[in-house]
């Protein structure tokens, strides 16, 4: 049987304009509702890994470009690198680290929720068992005044090590030889005791032919000291922040010669000066460089000289000015 025409058009029209179901959400409405449950998540985040031997410090930034997800990390150790995969979705987090970075023997799965304003998850360990991470906001550290600057603070007695400790137990490697703090190749990091938030630091160095060393601002930031890493990237320089921040102008490497840091930290803005020369002005540290001690970013931290890498480097003149 057939409609009358009249009657069909309008049947259609009431069907055409007839409101969605209570229970089905407008196109719009959903697409909004899934942009701001999925920009929850964006941004940098602070990362702990609590792996069975200690706490693991981490950093990632989860960032929106074309519609699509992208994500960088610094892991336990290395520099900053982007995710092959990080994905949002009912209100869960996944992002990949791939096992040749992680020191695994397959990738380790992140997954995690907000609960709160905190990430929490689990992850595979490079041991094969599950372990458990949290993530806050990486704070802004934004500076809004002049700093004063206070008394300076020697860190180096010229006589031997107090002051300062290894990171991890054991007889002491590092050495004080005619004045100067003395790294072996391959040793523990040493770490001051003294902690500081901004502060303008000196110290001179000495590198060897095929070295690598670094000092750690705040425990956290690498600025790196090194004679044999022409071959990696510009951020991995001597005068750069590992990862994050390459020097500008880079300066010609001098093995064996005694060379000056004049840096100063100021919330996350750094300036390095090498031998008279500002080789990064006032710019940003996004986040943490690997080998940093803990991911708390807002605290104060101590000035660590890294000795984990290869090749011997000396240090002298270890001196710290606080900010007021």
């Amino acid at each position: 049987m057939k409609f009358p025409k009249v009657i069909f058009a309008a049947a259609v029209a009431m069907i055409a304009w007839s409101p969605l179901p209570a229970h089905a959400a407008h196109p719009a409405k959903a697409a909004a509702t899934s942009n701001a449950a999925t920009s929850r998540f964006l941004g940098r985040w602070d990362l702990t890994l609590k792996g069975p031997d200690r706490d693991w410090p981490s950093w990632i930034e989860i960032s929106e470009e074309g519609g699509q997800l992208k994500a960088r990390m610094t892991g336990r150790w290395g520099n900053v690198r982007p995710l092959p995969k990080v994905d949002i979705s009912d209100g869960k987090l996944t992002f990949v680290s791939p096992k040749e970075e992680e020191d695994s023997k397959t990738d380790m799965v992140f997954e995690g929720k907000l609960t709160g304003k905190t990430l929490t998850g689990t992850v595979n360990g490079p041991d094969g068992s599950s372990w458990q991470w949290v993530g806050n906001r990486a704070p802004a550290l934004v500076y809004t005044r002049t700093p004063h600057w206070g008394k300076p603070v020697s860190l180096f007695n010229g006589k031997d090590l107090t002051g300062w400790h290894p990171d991890k137990p054991g007889a002491p490697e590092w050495t004080v030889e005619n004045g100067t703090i003395v790294k072996p190749s391959h040793a523990h990091e040493l770490i001051n005791d003294h902690k500081f938030q901004d502060f303008k630091l000196h110290l001179e160095f000495n590198c060897g032919k095929d070295a690598n060393s670094g000092v750690y601002l705040r425990g956290r930031y690498e600025v790196q000291i090194e004679t044999e890493s022409q071959a990696e990237p510009p951020s991995h320089h001597t005068g750069g922040v590992y990862g994050f921040i390459a020097p500008n102008p880079e300066l010609p490497r001098r093995p064996d010669v005694w060379q000056t840091y004049d840096i100063t930290l100021i919330g996350r803005k750094v300036t390095v000066v090498l031998n008279g020369t500002t080789v990064v002005n006032d710019q940003e540290i996004r986040g943490l460089t690997g080998g940093a001690l803990d991911s708390h970013e807002a605290m104060p931290g101590p000035i660590y000289l890294q000795g984990s890498e290869k090749g011997h480097v000396a240090f002298r003149n270890i001196v710290v000015t606080p900010a007021l």
